[in-house]
Formats: structure tokens, C-alpha cells, sequence
């Protein structure tokens, strides 16, 4: 994945603090525990040589009227003493409790893990009246979230009751009732289509019942049935339905994720046979500090020493970033932008 956005972070050079406060279940007293939570971060930032400056602005995300959303949701913070630079929900799923980093590079391995599995997701869910499509991110192990939903359907305001007779005149009723339904479905799909163009989205899921969905996905355009994934589960019409579609994401959403570990780590083995990438954290460190690297590649779970650093260069130099679930020297890899010999050369 590409993280140039985060290039401006960098380049405004350290010292930088990073924070982690993870995500905890609702609380009346939220106010309170997120004020000890960050005293004791705050305590130990100042003990590591942060100044007062760079504190205070951290304060001022954390310690705020309504905590609630910073309680619950959790947040990842970079701050250098000119100022917050970075303010992203945390993954409250992960588990791994606070934590507070102080140094010349903010420490966004586990950030960028978190940013790795997050697919965006638009939700179709169809009936014979248009449907409702919803802007969702979603990650394996986290509470998704979503943009408000919208309901979309042509511009006939007609009622869709198909007569149960076979009378000619109601022939006539039920051709104008499937051209209705069948230009709804055209709305949505056109619909669809600028959303895809607008935000570039890792999967579209269609849901609903089997007749709005035939109908939709038949007035799909080629780009949007590439990125496809139809699911016979649920509804909008109760929690049930809901439930059963979360779930039903959920999982493709883990699938995806597995599936994008794995085509990292069959182009890491690749360009390893063709002599265009290095395991460890010296070789790694060496050719990104070159500009050699086209993608750099994190152990899925655990944080290999120094790699606070390595991913600074590789943002900078503008390589991607990525996961993979194989093991790797120093739990670390890079895929070339050309040979090894050219790479590392002295």
C-alpha cells in the first residue's frame, strides 16, 4: 500500500511522541480513566525528554468535554513540539493497551499493520424499490465504521405492485412495473459508479433480497463487477439482518486480507528467484537508505528491531509498505526496484 500522505509527518523531522491509547468498552466515568490513562503516558513522555509544548498539544486531543469518542474508539497521536500531525482512530481490537514513544521517528509499525488490513467497502444493499448503499471501513478484528447510509432509486415515485392475474391490462401493469424496478436498478448502479470513481474502493458488496439483487448487479458496469462480492445474507429491515451481514463482511473482508499477505509473499519469493529483493534488517536498511526499494515488507504480528527507522526511509523514498504472514530474516524484507548487485553496491 501506498503511504506518501504520511511523507508531510516525516519531513518535518523529530523529535517526535507517539501515542497509542487503545479503545475501551463505554464508561460513565470515561472522562476520568482517559485523564489517568494519559497522565501516565504524559509522565513517562516527560520523562524521556518531551517538552512542555509538545505536551500540551497532545492534551488537547486527549482531554476534551466529550471523551467519550477517544474512550471508545481509541487513538493513535504523533505530535513533535510545532504540534499534533497525526490524530486516527486506534484499532480497539488489538489489545495491547497503551503506549507512549518518544524519539527522532514516530514509531507507526503497528499503525501501518492496522492501515494494511483496512479494506473500504461500499454496501449495497438492494431491494425492487433501488437500495440503500453505505461507505463502510472494515478491518478483520475491528468494529467497522461506516458514513451515513443513502437510499438510492430512480426518479419514478409509481408503487411497485405486480398484479396476480394474467389479464392483458395487467400485462401492461407488470411490463411498466419490471421497466420501474429495472430503472432503479440503473440509478444505483450509476450511483455506484461514481462512488468507485470518487473513492476508489477496495470491494463492493452487493446483499439484499435475491430479486433486487439480480436486477442490480445486472446494470453493473465492468469495473464495479470486477470488484464484486455478492452475499445472499440479510437485509436493512431489522438487527437480525444486520448481524448477519456484518458477519458476512467481516469475513470476506479477513479473506481479502489473507489474500493480499499472500500475493506479498509470492512477489517476495519471486523477485528473490529473479535476484530484486533482501531479507534482514542490514541489508533492508541499506537499500532503502538508497532509494532501491519498491516495497517494503513488515512481519504481520511482531515489530522487528529498528524498524521505526527502515519505514521512515521507505515512506520518504516513496516505497509501498506491506504485510506478510511468511517468516522472513529479522522479520523484514524489501522487494527491488532493481537488482541486488545495483542495490547494495559500495
Amino acid at each position: 500500500m501506498n503511504y506518501s500522505h504520511l511523507r508531510t509527518i516525516y519531513e518535518k523531522g523529530g523529535p517526535y511522541a507517539t501515542v497509542y491509547l487503545e479503545g475501551r468498552s463505554p464508561s460513565a466515568d470515561a472522562a476520568t480513566q482517559i485523564r489517568l490513562r494519559w497522565e501516565e503516558l504524559r509522565e513517562q513522555l516527560s520523562d524521556n525528554g518531551a517538552d512542555e509544548s509538545l505536551l500540551e498539544s497532545i492534551d488537547a486531543v486527549v482531554l476534551v468535554d466529550e471523551p467519550t469518542e477517544v474512550h471508545t474508539d481509541g487513538r493513535i497521536i504523533v505530535a513533535t513540539s510545532e504540534g499534533v500531525l497525526l490524530d486516527e482512530h486506534w484499532d480497539a481490537a488489538l489489545g495491547d493497551g497503551d503506549a507512549a514513544h518518544y524519539g527522532q521517528v514516530p514509531e507507526l509499525g503497528a499503525f501501518l499493520r492496522q492501515e494494511s488490513r483496512q479494506f473500504d467497502v461500499i454496501l449495497v444493499i438492494a431491494g425492487q424499490d433501488g437500495a440503500n448503499v453505505r461507505e463502510l471501513s472494515v478491518t478483520p478484528d475491528r468494529e467497522r465504521s461506516e458514513n451515513d447510509g443513502v437510499h438510492v432509486t430512480g426518479d419514478n415515485d409509481e408503487e411497485i405492485n405486480k398484479p396476480r392475474r394474467g389479464a392483458y391490462s395487467h400485462n401492461q401493469i407488470r411490463r411498466r412495473v419490471d421497466e420501474i424496478i429495472k430503472d432503479n436498478a440503473r440509478t444505483v448502479a450509476d450511483f455506484v459508479d461514481r462512488l468507485i470513481t470518487d473513492h476508489a474502493p477496495d470491494a463492493l458488496v452487493l446483499a439484499g433480497e435475491v430479486q433486487g439483487r439480480t436486477v442490480v448487479k445486472a446494470e453493473l458496469s465492468v469495473r464495479a463487477e470486477e470488484m464484486l462480492h455478492e452475499i445472499s445474507e440479510g437485509g436493512d429491515e431489522d438487527a437480525g439482518a444486520e448481524e448477519a451481514i456484518d458477519v458476512a463482511i467481516r469475513t470476506l473482508v479477513t479473506k481479502l486480507a489473507e489474500e493480499r499477505e499472500a500475493e506479498n509473499s509470492d512477489r517476495l519469493g519471486e523477485s528473490k528467484a529473479h535476484d530484486r529483493a533482501v531479507e534482514g534488517r542490514a541489508e533492508v536498511e541499506k537499500a532503502v537508505r538508497r532509494g532501491a526499494v519498491a516495497t517494503l515488507l513488515l512481519d504481520d504480528a511482531e515489530a522487528s528491531e529498528g524498524e521505526a527507522e527502515i519505514v521512515a526511509e521507505a515512506i520518504l523514498s516513496s516505497a509501498e509498505i506491506g504485510l506478510s504472514h511468511d517468516p522472513m530474516s529479522d522479520g523484514i524484507a524489501a522487494i527491488l526496484r532493481y537488482d541486488v548487485g545495483a542495490a547494495l553496491a559500495d
